[in-house]
C-alpha cells in the first residue's frame, strides 16, 4: 500500500488516488474512536441526511466544514469522533411507497400496515447506501463503525423511553388543537415541512350585519369559505372607528348565527378595513384569540378537504369549490362588497404539494415551556451553547421565548408508532377522541397496565400514528452515544463539542435537541453551534428544487476530484456563517473556481516531484531538520511558523476560509514563486555541500509540514504526497491523518526579517514587472538602479543583492541614496557642456589630423590619402558617438561606466516603477528596441485617451446620468477614473524614452 520510492508520477491522477485513500483509511479503520485512550475529547455527531437523499451541494459543504474540524483537531492529539448515520424520514419515504402503490393500482390500507411496513424496509436496505456511499466519496474522516440510523433497535429503545417518560412527568398530553393539516396526504405536518409560496390571489370584503340593525361593518378575507366557521368579528379596541362596537353582535350571514363583536390589541387597523373575522378552528392566530376570549370553536372541514355537516348547505363540497360558491352567494344576498387583487403568501405542505389548511384535530403535543425555559436558563446563565457567528443566539433565544406546544404525532406508519394502546372495548372497538388509553414501554406492559385499569376482558389497539421524525433527531446527539444506557462512548463523548448545520433549522432541529438534552441529560448536548450560509448558485440565488438551478457536487468530483471541490468550498467561505457563490457554467458543467483548486492540487504534485527529486532520495527524518543560516532559509522558516500560527488561530475560531486562503498563499507564493527559485543553484552537484545540505533539509521539512497542514483541507493528495516524501514502510504503515499537527515555534518566528524580506520580493516583483511592461526578453539580464532614502532599505537591499540578481534577471545592480541623486540630477544641464566638449575635442583632433596632413602635403597621393581618411573618420565618430542621446550616453559610460548611472536619477531611454518608498530604474538602451517599444506605448496611450475621451462625452450628457441606472452611471465613472489613471502611467512611460 505505501510508497517505498520517493517518486510520484508525473501527472497527477486525483481519481485513482482518492479512492485509494479511501479505501484504505475505512479498511484499516483509521477514523474508529477509543474511548479508552484518553486524551481531551473532540465529538461531532453527523445532522443526519435522510435515508431518501443523495448528495447535493449543501451536503458536499457542510461535511467539508465538518470533515475540515474533525480532521484538525484529531491531529491535535484530541479523541475525536465524527458518528455518522442516517434519517427515517418518515415523510419523505411514506410519500414514495404510496406513489409506488398507486401506480400499481393499489393504497397502503388495501395493503395493511405490517405488508407495507416491509416493503419500507426492504426498499431501505436497497437505498440507503445511496447518500452514505456519496459520502464516503467526500473522503469524510466518520467512524463507519458507529453508524446509527434513526429507527434501528438502540434508537427506538431512546424514542420510547424519551416519550414515556415526558408522558409521565405531564409533559406530553393528548388533545384537541390546531395543527397543519395536508389534506392530500391526510397528515398534520410540522412547520419544517411547510413550504410559503407567493401567489396572486384576491381579497374578498364582506358586509356583516349587526344583529341590532343599526348598520353593519366590513371584513375583508382570503379565505371566504371559512366564515362558515366564524365565531366573532374583532376590532382594535383603541380603533375609534369601531371601539363603540364592541360588545354588540352580528348575525352570520348564511347560517344566520349570531356572534359577538370584540376587541383584541393583535388586530392590526390597517389591515383590510380593521375589522377581522375570527374562525378560531381554522386559523393558528384567531385559536389564540379565541382562547382569550372563550370563543367556540367549530370545524366546517373533513380531513379530506371538503366540508363537513357544520358548512350547511356546502356539505361536502371540496373547499375551493365552496369558496366560488361561498362567494356567489354572499354576492346574491347582497353581503358582498367588492373583490381586489391580492398577492400574498400560501402555505403548502412540502408532501402533499398542496395548501395546508390549519385544522383543529385530537393529536399528541409536547407542552413546551417547562423544556424551553429550562433551556433558557442554560442560555442566559451559562452561554450555552455558544453560536458562531454570535448573531444567532438572539434568533435562536427568540425562537425560545416564542415556541407554543409541538404536535409530535403524523398520521403515517412509516417511523416510530407512539407507544399509547387504546382499550378500544371502552368505546364499541373505535379509537375515538375520548377512548382511554395507557402509555407503556411495551406492549406487554401496555396488557399489564391495561387489565389492571379495566379488567381482563379489555381490547386494547395501539396507536396507529408515528412520532414526528423531529421528536428521534432531537434526541440524536445523546441516543446516538447509547442513552439511555450509561454507555463508556456516552461518558467519554458527551456532550459533544460541536454541532455544524445550517441557520434554516435552528428552529426545528438545533433547538429541539437543546430541550430534549436539557431535560434528559441536565447538559447542553454540544459546546458550540457552527451555523454556516448556504451555497449560492453562479448568479448569487439560493439553490432549489423549484428553480432547479442546484449543482451536482458528484459532476464535478468526477471533472476535477473531491480535493478540488472540498477545497473551494471551504475557501469561498469569507467569515463565519457567510453564504458562499460558486461559479458554474451549466453549458459546459464546468467551474471556474473548481478548476483553480485542481490547478492549486496539480502545483502541490508538481512542487512536490521537484523537492522529491533533489534530496538524494532521503526522508525528510533522514535529512533532518535545517539549522538555517542563510537569510532565505531563515526567512522560509520564519515564515512557515507564521503561518503554522496564523491557521491555527483561524481554524481556532472557525475561520476556515481563511485558514485556506492562506495556505493557498504561503505554498504558491512564498514556498513555490520565492524560495524554491531561491535554492535552484543550491542544489546543483556542484553547489556548496554545506549549503546544499541545508536548502535540502529546508525543502524537505517546510513540505512536510505544508502536507500536514494541508491535509485537513485536501486529505487525499496530501495523504499520497506525504506518503511518498516519507517513505513509509508496508511493514509499519503510519498514516498521515494521525501525525501531529505542527507546532509553532516561537523562536523561528522573525517578523523583522520577514518584514525585509517582503521588501525584497516586492523589489524583484517590480523589476520582473517593468521587464514585462518593456518586453524584455527572459532570458536577457538588464542593468538597475535601485534608489531610496532609507538606509535601513539599502541595506536591505544590499543585503539581498544576489536574490534580486538572481531572480530578476539583473547583470549590473547599483543601491543609491535617493537624496544625494536628485542634488546630482539638479546638475544636469552640465551634461550639455560636456557634450559640447566632446564636440570640440572631436573637431580638434580632426584638425590635427588635417595639419599632419598638411605636413606630408608635398608627398604625392599620401598627403590626397590622409586627408580624406582624416575627414571620414571625424564624420563617422561624429555621427556614431555624439548625434544622438543614446549614442552619447553609451560614449560616456565607456569612461565613467558607475559615475553616470549614480549620477542619473531617472536617465533617458529608462523605465521606472515604485515600491513603497524605492524607486527601481531599468536602462533600456542596448536591451531592447526602443522604438519599438514607443511605438506600443504610443498604441496604447491613444486607446485610453479615446476611451477617455468616450466616457467624458457620456457622462456629460444630462440625458445619460439622470435617465441610466445609479449602478451604470457608477461603472461609467469607475471606467472612467481607471482610464485616466491609465493614460497617465502610459506618458510617464513615455516620458521615460525621450
Amino acid at each position: 500500500m505505501t510508497v517505498t520510492i520517493p517518486n510520484l508520477p508525473s501527472l497527477y491522477d486525483p481519481f485513482s488516488t482518492e479512492a485509494k485513500w479511501q479505501k484504505f483509511w475505512e479498511d484499516n479503520q483509521v477514523y474508529k474512536a477509543d474511548p479508552n485512550k484518553g486524551g481531551e475529547p473532540y465529538c461531532i455527531v453527523i445532522p443526519p441526511p435522510n435515508v431518501t437523499g443523495s448528495l447535493h451541494m449543501g451536503h458536499a459543504f457542510e461535511s467539508a466544514l465538518i470533515d475540515t474540524l474533525v480532521r484538525y483537531h484529531r491531529m491535535q492529539g484530541r479523541n475525536t469522533l465524527w458518528l455518522p448515520g442516517t434519517d427515517h424520514a418518515s415523510i419523505a419515504v411514506h410519500s414514495m411507497l404510496e406513489k409506488q402503490l398507486k401506480k400499481e393500482g393499489k393504497n397502503r390500507y388495501e395493503l395493511g400496515r405490517e405488508k407495507f411496513l416491509e416493503r419500507a424496509w426492504q426498499w431501505k436496505a436497497e437505498s440507503e447506501g445511496t447518500i452514505l456511499n456519496q459520502l464516503r466519496r467526500l473522503g469524510v474522516s466518520v467512524d463507519w463503525s458507529r453508524e446509527r440510523f434513526t429507527l434501528d433497535e438502540g434508537l427506538s429503545k431512546a424514542v420510547v423511553e424519551a416519550f414515556t417518560r415526558l408522558y409521565e412527568e405531564g409533559l406530553i398530553y393528548r388533545g384537541e388543537y390546531l395543527v397543519n393539516w395536508c389534506p392530500a396526504s391526510q397528515s398534520a405536518v410540522s412547520d419544517v415541512e411547510v413550504e410559503n409560496q407567493e401567489v396572486n390571489g384576491n381579497l374578498w370584503h364582506f358586509r356583516y350585519p349587526l344583529t341590532d340593525g343599526s348598520g353593519f361593518v366590513e371584513v375583508a378575507t382570503t379565505r371566504p369559505e371559512t366564515m362558515l366557521g366564524d365565531t366573532a368579528v374583532a376590532v382594535n379596541p383603541n380603533d375609534d372607528r369601531y371601539k363603540h362596537l364592541i360588545g354588540k353582535t352580528i348575525t352570520l350571514p348564511i347560517l344566520q348565527r349570531e356572534i359577538p363583536i370584540i376587541g383584541d390589541e393583535f388586530v392590526d387597523p390597517t389591515f383590510g378595513t380593521g375589522c377581522v373575522k375570527i374562525t378560531p378552528a381554522h386559523d393558528p392566530n384567531d385559536f389564540d384569540m379565541g382562547k382569550r376570549h372563550n370563543l367556540p370553536l367549530i370545524n366546517i372541514m373533513n380531513k379530506d378537504g371538503t366540508l363537513n355537516a357544520n358548512a350547511g348547505e356546502f356539505q361536502g363540497q371540496d373547499r375551493f369549490v365552496a369558496r366560488k360558491n361561498v362567494v356567489s352567494r354572499l354576492e346574491a344576498d347582497g353581503f358582498l362588497v367588492k373583490i381586489e387583487d391580492y398577492k400574498h403568501t400560501v402555505p403548502y405542505s412540502d408532501r402533499g404539494k398542496v395548501p395546508i389548511e390549519p385544522l383543529l384535530s385530537t393529536q399528541w403535543f409536547v407542552k413546551i415551556r417547562p423544556l424551553a425555559d429550562k433551556t433558557l436558563e442554560f442560555l442566559d446563565q451559562q452561554t450555552s451553547p455558544e453560536f458562531v457567528p454570535q448573531r444567532w443566539t438572539k434568533v435562536y433565544r427568540d425562537w425560545l421565548v416564542k415556541l407554543k406546544d409541538w404536535c409530535i404525532s403524523r398520521q403515517l406508519w412509516w417511523g416510530h408508532q407512539i407507544p399509547a394502546w387504546y382499550a378500544v372495548s371502552e368505546t364499541d372497538g373505535q379509537i375515538t377522541d375520548n377512548t382511554p388509553f395507557v402509555v407503556a414501554k411495551s406492549e406487554t406492559e401496555a396488557w399489564e397496565k391495561a387489565k389492571s385499569q379495566f379488567g381482563e376482558n379489555v381490547k386494547l389497539k395501539q396507536d396507529p400514528d408515528v412520532l414526528d421524525t423531529w421528536f428521534s433527531s432531537g434526541l440524536w446527539p445523546f441516543s446516538t452515544l447509547g442513552w439511555p444506557e450509561q454507555t463508556q462512548d456516552l461518558a467519554t463523548y458527551y456532550p459533544t463539542t460541536t454541532l455544524v448545520t445550517g441557520f434554516d433549522i435552528i428552529f426545528f432541529w438545533v433547538a429541539r435537541m437543546t430541550m430534549m438534552a436539557g431535560h434528559f441529560t441536565q447538559q447542553m448536548p454540544f459546546q458550540t453551534v457552527y451555523i454556516h450560509g448556504l451555497v449560492l448558485d453562479e448568479k448569487g440565488q439560493k439553490m432549489s428544487k423549484t428553480k432547479g438551478n442546484g449543482i451536482d457536487p458528484l459532476l464535478l468530483i468526477d471533472k476535477y476530484g473531491t480535493d478540488a471541490l472540498r477545497y473551494t468550498l471551504i475557501r469561498e467561505v469569507a467569515g463565519a456563517g457567510q453564504d458562499i457563490r460558486l461559479e458554474y457554467d451549466r453549458k459546459k458543467d464546468e467551474s471556474a473556481s473548481v478548476e483553480a483548486s485542481r490547478n492549486f492540487a496539480n502545483k502541490l504534485w508538481n512542487a512536490a516531484r521537484f523537492v522529491m527529486m533533489n534530496l538524494d532520495g532521503q526522508t525528510p527524518q533522514q535529512l533532518g531538520n535545517p539549522v538555517a543560516t542563510e537569510l532565505s532559509d531563515r526567512w522560509i522558516i520564519s515564515r512557515y511558523h507564521q503561518v503554522v500560527k496564523q491557521t491555527t488561530n483561524y481554524i481556532d475560531n472557525y475561520g476556515l476560509g481563511e485558514a485556506a486562503k492562506g495556505l493557498y498563499e504561503f505554498f504558491w507564493g512564498d514556498f513555490c514563486d520565492q524560495y524554491i527559485e531561491l535554492v535552484k543553484s543550491r542544489l546543483q552537484a556542484d553547489a556548496d555541500p554545506v549549503s546544499r545540505r541545508v536548502a535540502q533539509q529546508t525543502l524537505g521539512y517546510i513540505l512536510e509540514g505544508i502536507m500536514k497542514l494541508l491535509h485537513p483541507f485536501m486529505p487525499h493528495i496530501t495523504e499520497e504526497i506525504w506518503q511518498t516524501l516519507t517513505q513509509q514502510s508496508a511493514d509499519s504503515p503510519q498514516t498521515l491523518p494521525l501525525q501531529i499537527y505542527p507546532q509553532i515555534d516561537a523562536n523561528l518566528i522573525d517578523s523583522d526579517l520577514e518584514e525585509q524580506f517582503e521588501l525584497l520580493i516586492a523589489t524583484i516583483r517590480t523589476i520582473r514587472n517593468l521587464r514585462a511592461e518593456a518586453d524584455i526578453k527572459p532570458g536577457v539580464k538588464v542593468t538597475a538602479n535601485l534608489q531610496t532614502e532609507s538606509e535601513k532599505e539599502r541595506e536591505i537591499l544590499t543585503a539581498g543583492q544576489d536574490y534580486i540578481k538572481d531572480l530578476a534577471k539583473v547583470e549590473t545592480l547599483t543601491i543609491t541614496d535617493k537624496q544625494e541623486n536628485q542634488t546630482v540630477a539638479a546638475k544636469k544641464p552640465q551634461r550639455g557642456l560636456k557634450t559640447i566638449g566632446l564636440i570640440i575635442v572631436a573637431i580638434i583632433f580632426g584638425r590635427l589630423g588635417l595639419a599632419a596632413g598638411n605636413a606630408i602635403d608635398d608627398i604625392p597621393i599620401v598627403g590626397t590619402f590622409f586627408e580624406l581618411v582624416g575627414f571620414g573618420y571625424t564624420a563617422w565618430f561624429v555621427s556614431q558617438n555624439l548625434l544622438t542621446a543614446q549614442a552619447r550616453q553609451k560614449l560616456w559610460r565607456q569612461f565613467f561606466p558607475q559615475k553616470e548611472l549614480e549620477q542619473s536619477q531617472e536617465p533617458e531611454n529608462a523605465i521606472a516603477g515604485v515600491i513603497g518608498t524605492i524607486q527601481v530604474l531599468i536602462l533600456l538602451s542596448g536591451v531592447v528596441d526602443i522604438e519599438a517599444v514607443r511605438a506600443k506605448l504610443e498604441k496604447s496611450l491613444s486607446k485610453a485617451e479615446a476611451e477617455v475621451q468616450s466616457l467624458s462625452t457620456r457622462l456629460n450628457n444630462p440625458s445619460f446620468v439622470d435617465r441610466a441606472r445609479a449602478d451604470v452611471v457608477q461603472g461609467a465613472r469607475d471606467a472612467l477614473a481607471e482610464a485616466q489613471k491609465q493614460a497617465e502611467i502610459l506618458r510617464d512611460r513615455l516620458k521615460g524614452l525621450s
